[in-house]
């Protein structure tokens, strides 16, 4: 059975990585809602993709050099469309208490945003957030950051770990020999392209981004284990009249 995860939420219908878009993930009843995590200047968690918040917002310059009342003064929902005036960029503690008024019953995947710059000490401050409560929801950790990962479980000696890649062989190699790894997230061109591989690949397989209808029914025929998507409600319609 294919899962289908929330890429930053609802991204296609609402502005990536903001509580609008994770409500509405949370609407749609999606299996999963993957997000990403930065480190402000000042030490505090915060959702957003890039590390710059040019695209998504009307300011400009990098997370790690903005104070989280720097952050809080942008507006993160006008660039997407007018209807979302008063969106901002959220801290992860904002999201989780939302998903927890809501009553969230999927999985949240996290991915630390450590790629291009180390934020000292991410891994520990993440970790102690999510297990230092009770939440009615799974967590799991993606990063194409291995370092992250390997930091991550020594932390929770449980947790779902998934490195993320674009087409890399060496990752994939790497992904199936390191024990602590549960999963891959690959491009889905990588999976289409290796079909052979993939079918006797020993762990999960959860690919991105599957926004187009006709790539998510070839996906939903195949033996991986998600899609990652920007319209989850889109792809539950569509994996619902497939079962018809």
């Amino acid at each position: 059975m294919v899962q289908i995860f929330a890429h930053r939420g609802s991204s296609g219908t609402h502005p990536e990585n903001t509580l609008p878009a994770f409500a509405e993930a949370v609407r749609v009843n999606a299996d999963g809602i993957e997000l990403d995590v930065h480190l402000t200047e000042d030490g505090e968690l915060v959702v957003i993709h890039d590390e710059e918040v040019d695209r998504t917002t009307n300011g400009k310059g990098l997370i790690r050099e903005k104070t989280l009342e720097e952050i809080k003064k942008l507006n993160a929902g006008l660039w997407f469309n007018d209807k979302f005036p008063a969106a901002k960029i959220p801290t992860l503690k904002e999201v989780l208490d939302l998903l927890l008024q809501k009553n969230y019953r999927g999985t949240v995947m996290i991915e630390i945003k450590t790629d291009k710059y180390e934020y000292a000490g991410i891994e520990e401050k993440v970790s102690k957030l999510l297990t230092n409560s009770v939440w009615p929801f799974q967590h799991a950790y993606c990063s194409f950051n291995i370092d992250s990962l390997k930091r991550l479980s020594l932390l929770e000696t449980d947790v779902q770990l998934d490195l993320l890649l674009s087409s890399s062989q060496k990752k994939v190699t790497l992904a199936k020999n390191t024990t602590y790894l549960e999963g891959i997230h690959p491009k889905v061109d990588w999976y289409f392209s290796n079909l052979e591989e993939v079918q006797a690949f020993p762990k999960a397989i959860r690919c991105w981004t599957i926004n187009e209808e006709a790539q998510m029914i070839q996906c939903f025929n195949q033996p991986m284990d998600a899609i990652i998507t920007d319209f989850p409600e889109r792809a539950i319609r569509l994996k619902q009249s497939m079962k018809k």
